[in-house]
């Protein structure tokens, strides 16, 4: 066994969090879609239909825990 301290990185949520909202907004855009209004009916509902399958924006969205999502949101938001 060696002797060293292992280290890892920690994923910066908030920065992965920021990222996929990105992603997602970018690929409703291109459909044609308006990314806030779908954006709202998916954290309202929780349904992820509101969110295209283009680029899997979808599965990247649902990565993300509802409420986390939109603390960070607001978070967000106050910062400003």
């Amino acid at each position: 066994m060696d002797e060293f301290t292992r280290k890892f990185g920690i994923v910066d949520k908030r920065q992965e969090t920021r990222e996929i909202l990105h992603a997602v907004y970018d690929a409703l855009l291109v459909k044609g879609y308006n990314p806030v209004n779908q954006l709202v009916g998916y954290i309202l509902s929780e349904d992820p239909t509101y969110i295209t399958n283009y680029k899997n924006a979808r599965t990247l969205i649902c990565r993300l825990d509802r409420d986390e999502l939109l603390q960070e949101l607001v978070k967000s938001y106050l910062e400003k």
